[in-house]
């Protein structure tokens, strides 16, 4: 298998210093807020406000990392680092990798 949606033991690390029914908070938090960040980046692309969309990037690449995300983080990296991108593209990956996170946390928090 490829590497891990959720690195292990950030997740592991996370639920033994912050205790998981915490975690379980802060992973509902971040499915219910990601989607927000995703439709920032849009109207952010749409609207040509790089500053916008640089903040809406830097956002979820550090909740991303937060669990453990690191491909989602290093996606958002990219454009919080790249300015406006020409196309929606980049954002419609990164909401792709989102539903893994996702589906993944999920699995963790109630697996």
């Amino acid at each position: 298998m490829s590497e891990a949606i959720i690195d292990p033991a950030t997740f592991a690390e996370l639920q033994e210093t912050a205790g998981a029914d915490f975690v379980n908070e802060l992973v509902q938090t971040f499915m219910e807020e990601a989607p927000a960040m995703l439709q920032e980046l849009r109207e952010a692309l749409a609207a040509g406000k790089a500053d916008d969309y640089r903040r809406a990037a830097h956002s979820l690449k550090s909740n991303s990392l937060t669990f453990g995300a690191r491909t989602l983080g290093a996606m958002a990296r990219e454009q919080e680092l790249g300015g406006l991108p020409p196309d929606g593209a980049p954002v419609d990956a990164l909401a792709q990798e989102y539903e893994r996170v996702a589906a993944a946390l999920t699995e963790l928090c109630h697996g």
